[in-house]
């Protein structure tokens, strides 16, 4: 079924960031902050994006009241503070997964844009959500690659066999009987 899919992608996206985020939190802030090569020009402002993001179609979907944010916007000036609302976040989007149905998929999201309201259905602002968290780690992930922290292993969560290497990451966060 797929709302099984997106629950299963909500806590991938949780387990992502909280493996992101510490291999992230083993750097100075000077190299955390660093500018780099990439769409945003560090590290901080790429893992800002992400949640600014999250937080901007989440509030869509849960049809709540939005505040306007800039994609680009600083939100939090320092990692832990991040950190913690990027967990935040990822709990609301394993809450909202959790409750999907399978008629939900075919609710209305009404998105906000430059050049006005646009709707679009959940089953395609959710699958759009994961592509883009995939997408910017995939940058923080390359730009930790130049850095004293080794990027992590993003992609051993799916597979039985991946069970053991995800398995206290996904106790810290709650998940393990999810």
């Amino acid at each position: 079924m797929l709302v099984e899919h997106y629950r299963a992608m909500a806590r991938n996206n949780a387990w992502s960031n909280l493996r992101l985020h510490r291999a992230c939190g083993r750097l100075s802030e000077a190299e955390y902050k660093a500018e780099r090569t990439s769409f945003f020009p560090s590290i901080h402002l790429t893992l800002n994006h992400i949640l600014i993001v999250d937080l901007l179609y989440l509030e869509r979907l849960e049809q709540t009241s939005q505040a306007y944010r800039d994609p680009g916007d600083e939100l939090y000036r320092d990692l832990p503070a991040l950190t913690r609302a990027q967990h935040e976040t990822d709990a609301r989007l394993i809450s909202f997964c959790g409750g999907l149905l399978a008629n939900d998929l075919d609710a209305q999201v009404k998105l906000f844009r430059e050049d006005g309201v646009k709707i679009d259905r959940v089953g395609a602002v959710l699958p759009h959500l994961f592509v883009h968290q995939i997408h910017h780690r995939g940058q923080v992930h390359a730009m930790l690659a130049g850095t004293a922290a080794a990027p992590p292993q993003l992609d051993e969560f799916f597979l039985a066999e991946d069970a053991p290497r995800r398995h206290d990451e996904l106790d810290a966060l709650g998940l393990n009987d999810a």
